[in-house]
């Protein structure tokens, strides 16, 4: 009895090191793929360039020359990465398991002798990673900068907004995951992900303004609905950790600042983390429940 248990250990040990190697071994592979494609080069300088402009035009907007501070540019480019980052994370999601399975590499990953977890979650944390890099690095190079012109007064508020922003795009990425399991072509799935963001930036706010005036919501309805957008508990989470007042965001904005108080960070983190999360596990069950590639 002794010496079962033991060796029972042992492969319970191994199995989940075979576990997480395989996982490991999927990642290290697609943020390779992702590195040397030319969408990543491509959002990576685009997004640098857009940083670097933005902090500019924050400066000159008030009379001044030169770079503006860490404060004002990530004002400015809280619209920016609302635009462009969930695009950003949808595509490279949506093109994920899609893009094996049209091109028939699919079929060969899962010959291998892994999960289909295991390759779902090693795409996903590649791509993930990517992401991470490509933000960072476009962050990084535009801390740079401001540093360089501007000095270093408010760069915490700087790393704030590029951690959140990395919450951010992760939690696209998972809703793009989500589409590509579901999707058997590329084009189909990039198109639904593209859906889903123009729901998410344009047609939400549209909405909930309408729903407003129409069947006369309350603020706390109206706060509800909207923290449920992933990029307004993103905005919302921005403004927080500027230490800057919600009031800006109107009745709305008064009304979660004076019933939530500190808790509300907390609540915005929650919703972000259900947002990367939910999809995953749907799309995992739904990766696994597919009889056939």
């Amino acid at each position: 009895m002794s010496a079962i248990a033991p060796t029972a250990k042992l492969a319970g040990t191994h199995r989940h090191r075979s576990f997480f190697g395989g996982v490991y071994s999927f990642a290290r592979r697609e943020f390779r793929d992702a590195l040397s494609s030319r969408w990543f080069v491509l959002y990576t300088v685009s997004f640098t360039i857009l940083a670097v402009t933005v902090s500019f035009m924050s400066l000159s907007g008030v009379g001044s020359h030169g770079f503006a501070g860490f404060g004002r540019t990530t004002a400015g480019l809280l619209n920016l990465i609302m635009l462009v980052v969930p695009l950003m994370a949808l595509v490279a999601g949506t093109g994920s398991i899609a893009g094996e399975r049209e091109r028939g590499t699919l079929l060969y990953l899962l010959a291998q002798p892994v999960s289909r977890t295991q390759v779902l979650l090693g795409k996903y944390l590649g791509l993930g990673v990517a992401l991470a890099c490509s933000l960072c690095l476009g962050f990084g190079i535009s801390a740079m900068v401001l540093a360089w012109r501007a000095g270093s007064v408010g760069i915490s508020t700087f790393v704030m907004l590029t951690a959140l922003t990395c919450a951010l795009s992760i939690s696209m990425l998972s809703i793009g995951i989500l589409i590509s399991v579901l999707s058997r072509r590329t084009g189909v799935a990039t198109g639904i992900g593209l859906f889903v963001w123009l729901i998410l930036v344009f047609v939400s706010d549209l909405g909930l303004m309408a729903g407003t005036v129409l069947f006369k919501l309350r603020v706390q309805e109206v706060f509800a609905l909207g923290v449920l957008n992933p990029l307004q508990a993103f905005k919302m989470s921005v403004i927080v950790n500027m230490n800057a007042s919600l009031d800006v965001l109107g009745p709305v904005g008064m009304y979660a600042t004076q019933t939530y108080g500190d808790a509300l960070i907390w609540m915005l983190a929650l919703v972000l983390t259900a947002w990367t999360i939910l999809p995953l596990a749907v799309a995992t069950f739904a990766f696994l429940r597919r009889n056939s590639v």
